[in-house]
């Protein structure tokens, strides 16, 4: 598979209007392959294709799953737990919804793509629903969100 030549099939574009493709070399697909290897994860927001890739690749402890991980989408808010991990999706909170946690800012991501957090009381705050698994989710403090990648509302 070293000299074959890949090529890749849009299927998507994700938010951040980057492509999301299948790629193959030699007839093989390498996004399979690479879940399969325990390389990469089975990203279910934009495909369920490769979860059985992922699957076998957690029994057989292969690659991320031969120890502890934090899941790029946990990873990305701010979770850096060094733990096996249990991987659903993106949808996996790394936090409990705000009623049993205590967290109540609302990291909410809007039809542009811009991650803005809402506080309470905040003019947009009720009417702001969280949505995990579109990577929406709860903070505990303003500083928490910033740290995060997260900006207040304007205006």
């Amino acid at each position: 598979m070293g000299t074959a030549n890949v090529s890749c099939e849009q299927r998507d574009i994700d938010r951040y209007n980057r492509v999301v493709a299948v790629c193959s070399a030699g007839g093989e697909d390498l996004n399979g392959w690479l879940v399969q290897q325990g390389y990469a994860v089975a990203y279910r927001q934009y495909s369920t294709d490769y979860v059985s890739h992922e699957n076998g690749a957690k029994k057989a402890k292969r690659g991320v799953w031969a120890g502890g991980f934090t899941p790029p989408w946990d990873w990305r808010r701010g979770d850096r737990r060094d733990s096996p991990s249990t991987v659903s999706g993106p949808a996996a909170a790394s936090k409990p919804p705000a009623g049993t946690s205590g967290c109540k800012i609302k990291g909410n991501i809007n039809t542009k793509g811009d991650w803005i957090f809402h506080v309470p009381g905040s003019r947009d705050y009720d009417r702001t629903q969280i949505n995990e698994g579109a990577g929406e989710r709860w903070f505990c403090s303003e500083s928490e969100a910033l740290a995060a990648g997260w900006r207040a509302p304007r205006g």
